[in-house]
């Protein structure tokens, strides 16, 4: 396990390849923005807007799938009021067991604000065997619920006639997953290939009680599908010189939008601003630190240290202290959920440890043999 010299991104996540100097893909792509001429990338965005007026079978101009958290509610604003077009609003629900009034409320803070949104709720019944044969299979109960995701967006763009979709962030740039990487840096349409989604293979789904018709809005669409609509996945984050987690969730609580005020040691997250509409991605996170060795605090500090707004040696005390953090009670509520026991959930998490990254000591918790910043 290897650090990046300049951040602390670690070469154990999926996708990712330093450089010879040491050095992630994010850090390298943040250098390159002091070098762009945003004129330029600024006549890029006005011939896609084009393009997404030029095709307006439906009233629309545009898609956007959004949560109501702080990355969709500034993309919302930002194509409404700055690129002057109409979008429609398409969020995907979790089942009530799931979702967080936050995220009910969240959600109509941006309807009340005068956007168009479609809400698709996909079988509860179907969701929750998904999302448990997720977790006995991978170790990650939102291996499913990712597939539907990021599949029902392109899937209602189709059936609506609306070839153009705004995403957010560019993950092979922004994270360093250089399997998304489309023909340029603001082509999504290789959104696919992500690690999360597995090509959208959906084969693992289907068994004796699930049938492929059950889970239509978990098949993200061909290439041909997306060919023939003439379909068209554009990261906005691209366009952004400002676009971080933090200048996203200060944009969007000025708009209304309600964050956490939970403890950083129970949910993972010093500011309370993502994963507002459920609480087990949270759950997840920690699951993923110990798979991989890294967590949601890395993600949110490697931003700060190549936005100069804290140093390296203050971003891993952070790490330190914060990765992988999750507050039992969201395991329980969890496991309620799939009707499993604590200790089922424990016995089959402790067999998808990285056994190289981390140790059980004699109080059974696990103990990473890495220094962060430094590795292994």
């Amino acid at each position: 396990m290897k650090y990046c010299e300049k951040c602390l991104q670690t070469d154990t996540r999926p996708g990712i390849k330093f450089d010879e100097y040491g050095i992630c893909p994010p850090c390298r792509y943040h250098e390159s923005l002091q070098l762009v001429d945003w004129d330029e990338r600024r006549k890029e965005i006005d011939q896609i807007v084009e393009f997404g007026k030029n095709n307006n079978h439906s009233g629309y101009d545009c898609i956007i799938g959004v949560s109501g958290g702080k990355d969709s509610t500034r993309q919302a604003f930002f194509v409404k009021d700055v690129l002057k077009m109409n979008p429609l609003l398409v969020t995907l629900s979790y089942p009530p067991n799931q979702v967080t009034q936050k995220g009910v409320d969240n959600v109509a803070n941006m309807i009340s604000h005068g956007f168009d949104c479609i809400s698709i709720n996909p079988s509860p019944i179907v969701w929750k065997k998904l999302m448990r044969k997720g977790f006995f299979q991978f170790t990650n109960w939102a291996k499913s619920t990712e597939l539907a995701l990021f599949s029902s967006v392109p899937r209602l763009a189709i059936a609506y006639q609306i070839p153009l979709i705004w995403w957010g962030e560019n993950a092979a740039l922004q994270l360093g997953d250089l399997n998304v990487m489309g023909k340029n840096g603001s082509d999504g349409n290789n959104l696919r290939k992500m690690n999360t989604l597995g090509g959208g293979d959906i084969t693992w789904l289907l068994d004796n009680e699930i049938r492929k018709t059950d889970v239509l809005q978990y098949v993200y669409p061909s290439e041909e599908e997306m060919e023939n609509a003439n379909l068209r996945i554009t990261f906005l984050g691209y366009f952004w010189k400002d676009w971080s987690l933090v200048d996203n969730g200060n944009f969007a609580v000025l708009r209304g939008l309600d964050i956490r005020n939970e403890s950083p040691a129970e949910i993972g997250d010093p500011l309370g601003i993502t994963s507002l509409d459920e609480d087990w991605v949270g759950m997840n996170q920690m699951i993923k630190y110990l798979k991989f060795g890294f967590g949601r605090i890395t993600d949110y500090v490697n931003e700060d240290i190549r936005n100069g707004k804290i140093s390296r040696d203050e971003a891993i005390k952070l790490v330190k202290k914060y990765d992988g953090n999750c507050s039992p009670k969201y395991i329980r509520s969890f496991c309620d959920y799939i009707e499993i026991t604590i200790d089922q959930f424990w016995e089959h998490v402790d067999k998808s440890v990285n056994k190289d990254l981390f140790y059980k000591d004699s109080y059974g918790k696990w103990i990473p043999k890495f220094n962060v910043g430094i590795g292994l």
